[in-house]
């Protein structure tokens, strides 16, 4: 009996692995569009930096959190597009965590920067990640479908994270969104590390 149950647990282990499996999930299977907005939430590179300057905006107020949710996906879009007409060879790593170390040390910082300041870093953030994003899809055929799901899912992270710190006003809470920018900060230096370890091996 126990021989019987091993086996068909064995067999049933065997059914459940994955023929296939990808790095990326923009070819998982759930279509262009999710399989875009889920590469953006499993990318931590691009993900930490879109939160750390949602962050910043909210913590400058109302009218950097809504120049910022504006700014942000266009020129994610506009920088994806770009990046579908660029040789697939292109990577940036220290340069894209550069970016977010900078901007989750302005947040633990609470650097007081104009709106409008805080916007255009947010455009230069979403323009090289957009470049990237396009590049990584172009590599994998994947179309504008992949690209608008991040587009989308960078929209709706930023206006509820930007909106959700605008409306704190306990000061403890506030410094609780500048301990998650040096955890930002934290994760980079890691990364950073990483990346020199294995250029120095």
């Amino acid at each position: 009996m126990n021989r019987a149950r091993i086996l068909v647990q064995v067999a049933l282990l065997l059914f459940a692995t994955p023929s296939i499996a990808f790095a990326h999930l923009v070819n998982s299977g759930l279509g262009p569009f999710y399989d875009g907005a889920l590469h953006l939430l499993l990318s931590p590179g691009d993900l930490l930096g879109l939160v750390a300057v949602a962050l910043l905006a909210g913590l400058r107020g109302a009218s950097a959190g809504r120049l910022t949710v504006l700014v942000l996906p266009i020129t994610w879009l506009l920088g994806g597009l770009l990046g579908f007409s660029l040789p697939g060879t292109l990577a940036l790593p220290w340069l894209s965590v550069l970016s977010f170390v900078i901007l989750g040390a302005l947040v633990a910082a609470d650097v007081k920067l104009a709106p409008q300041l805080v916007a255009a870093l947010a455009g230069l953030y979403g323009a090289l990640h957009g470049v990237l994003n396009g590049v990584a899809l172009a590599a994998i055929d994947a179309g504008p479908s992949a690209l608008s799901g991040i587009v989308l899912t960078v929209f709706t992270i930023a206006l509820l994270t930007s909106a959700a710190v605008v409306s704190l006003r306990v000061a403890w809470s506030r410094i609780a969104v500048r301990v998650i920018g040096s955890w930002v900060v934290a994760v980079g230096i890691l990364m950073l590390g990483w990346l020199a370890q294995g250029n120095a091996a």
